[in-house]
């Protein structure tokens, strides 16, 4: 292992390869990280690792399915032996509902894809990261697990009722090893984006359009995948040291109750 790759910490980010990923990938390398991509395929990881190098962070890609909770053993195993210890978790990687309709037509099978993705995944996943940030023992640096959720944690989308259930799972898994994780140094964070233009919001993009228009945010524009990005950076590089287990909305306001 390099010197250069002992001075700099190591952020883990699922998910890594696009949107908003790729977003946090940059904006984490510009914050002095080395980055660890992780998604299930490859495709878009060459443009992710090129703007990272740009940015004049190390950035190594391996292929992960975190929905497949007994990979995640052998591959941190890789990890910690061919780069070191993880100082950063990035929790992105996510789906959405196989189809948005009806809340009485939901399947036990696209229930069971948000679910086993976004909340069991990434639960057992930082499960077993927090376990060897706690074998390292105390640090120096500033360690952390940031918990991509959406704004759907806490705003009913019935078409899409499987896809916010998961979500809220994610928010209270948040404040959970927030509790678990606070006495040790490790520090939680929860960020919400809004309506991010990425791909999974692609095939409604007109229909945003419009309601952004309306004033469906109280900033009238789309979220962009670098707002959210430089978020997670910022909780990631520590300027909110006193601050664990909260939520950061990216989302223009569109949380915010209007009369």
């Amino acid at each position: 292992m390099s010197a250069d790759r002992q001075r700099r910490p190591l952020a883990l980010v699922t998910g890594g390869r696009r949107g908003i990923g790729r977003a946090t990938c940059i904006a984490l390398a510009e914050r002095g990280f080395d980055i660890l991509a992780a998604d299930r395929e490859e495709e878009g990881a060459a443009e992710t690792a090129a703007a990272v190098a740009a940015a004049g962070a190390a950035f190594t890609f391996r292929v992960l399915d975190i929905a497949r909770i007994d990979t995640h053993a052998a591959f941190l195993e890789a990890v910690r032996r061919d780069l070191g210890s993880l100082d950063c978790l990035v929790n992105n990687a996510g789906v959405g509902a196989l189809r948005r309709g009806d809340l009485l037509e939901v399947t036990a099978e696209s229930w069971d894809r948000a679910f086993g993705v976004n909340a069991r995944g990434s639960f057992f996943l930082t499960q077993a990261v927090a376990a060897g940030m706690l074998a390292d023992g105390p640090s120096d640096r500033y360690r952390s697990i940031v918990f991509v959720s959406s704004a759907n944690a806490i705003m009913a989308a019935p078409e899409r009722g499987e896809y916010c259930a998961s979500k809220a799972a994610v928010s209270m898994l948040a404040r959970l090893f927030a509790l678990r994780l606070a006495e040790h140094g490790i520090a939680v964070h929860e960020v919400r984006p809004g309506v991010i233009r990425t791909d999974m919001t692609a095939p409604v993009a007109a229909r945003y359009e419009q309601r952004i228009a309306e004033g469906l945010s109280p900033i009238r524009r789309w979220g962009e995948a670098g707002d959210v990005g430089r978020a997670i950076a910022m909780l990631a590089a520590g300027e909110m040291p006193f601050s664990t287990g909260d939520a950061l909305h990216i989302d223009g306001g569109l949380h915010v109750q209007r009369l």
